[in-house]
């Protein structure tokens, strides 16, 4: 697909919201997972706002959510972190991802855009919409 864009690839991303008391419907942004198919790339990055979160729900786990969000990183890292899905492709393990859950760390939407470094685009969108 490269060079059909300028030399730059077809991306998808998610945010990764925290969603304390599902019933309220209240979430923070709480990291990004970027996936690039043409370049096998996927990374998540994360940014837990405690204060905000806390303002949420004083009794949340921070500590659980801080694993919820250590165990998507360690996903898309692959290797002996990525437990079960360690064998899996990087386009296996982004659509595992953003698959909807009902738990307190959940995916968004996916959204596209178009990338000629998509590490770059990680660390761009976790700035612009988590932090």
């Amino acid at each position: 697909m490269s060079g059909l864009h300028n030399g730059r690839d077809v991306f998808e991303y998610a945010l990764l919201r925290v969603v304390p008391r599902v019933e309220r419907g209240e979430m923070i942004n709480a990291g990004v997972v970027v996936y690039c198919g043409a370049r096998r790339f996927v990374e998540a990055r994360t940014h837990l706002d405690e204060a905000r979160l806390l303002a949420l729900d004083p009794a949340v786990d921070i500590a659980g959510v801080r694993a919820a969000l250590g165990a998507v990183e360690s996903l898309c890292e692959g290797g002996a972190r990525a437990g079960q899905a360690a064998g899996e492709d990087a386009g296996r393990r982004f659509r595992w991802l953003i698959a909807p859950r009902s738990t307190i760390v959940q995916p968004g939407p996916v959204h596209t855009g178009l990338t000629a470094d998509p590490a770059a685009e990680v660390e761009r969108l976790l700035e612009l919409l988590v932090r």
